[in-house]
């Protein structure tokens, strides 16, 4: 993909006339893979909302896409619900008036999960508590349990 791109671009790739969605600094989507059904939404709208399909509900077979192995491993994790148990993720957007722009929040949604998926997770440091840490507990361990022996009775009884 040649430098210089924004994001959510689409670039043309010659006579084959194959789109590519430029969806992060990372991530380069052909436009086959998803596919877009567009709905009636309901909310905003006026008399338009029971005629025009605004709403988009973009899919992305993420199983069978192009993505790397590990980058398809991530997003399983991160879409959780979103994703189909045939391995589709899917993305509603229904919050503007227009189809167009519901079509750009949908897949910009999809370019936020693909970016997430696509940067690697921070390794965990394996750390060891101070040597002063433990005493401090035991010490306060030993105070508590002082404080609860004085309250137990001393050995009057009460008649």
């Amino acid at each position: 993909m040649p430098a210089g791109y924004r994001f959510g671009e689409v670039v043309s790739l010659g006579l084959l006339r194959s789109f590519m969605i430029r969806l992060s600094a990372k991530v380069v989507v052909d436009e086959r893979e998803l596919e877009e059904r567009f709905v009636r939404a309901s909310g905003p709208g006026g008399q338009n909302v029971n005629k025009v399909a605004t709403a988009v509900e973009l899919r992305f077979d993420v199983a069978h896409s192009s993505l790397a192995q590990e980058i398809k491993e991530r997003l399983f994790v991160l879409a959780g619900r979103r994703i189909t148990s045939s391995g589709v993720l899917v993305i509603e957007s229904r919050e503007h008036r227009t189809q167009l722009q519901n079509r750009q929040a949908a897949r910009r949604r999809l370019a936020e999960f693909l970016e997430r998926a696509a940067q690697l997770p921070k390794r965990r440091r394996a750390t060891t508590a101070r040597p002063g840490v433990d005493k401090r507990r035991l010490m306060t361990k030993r105070r508590r349990g002082r404080m609860k022996a004085l309250r137990a009775a001393t050995g009057r009884e009460d008649e």
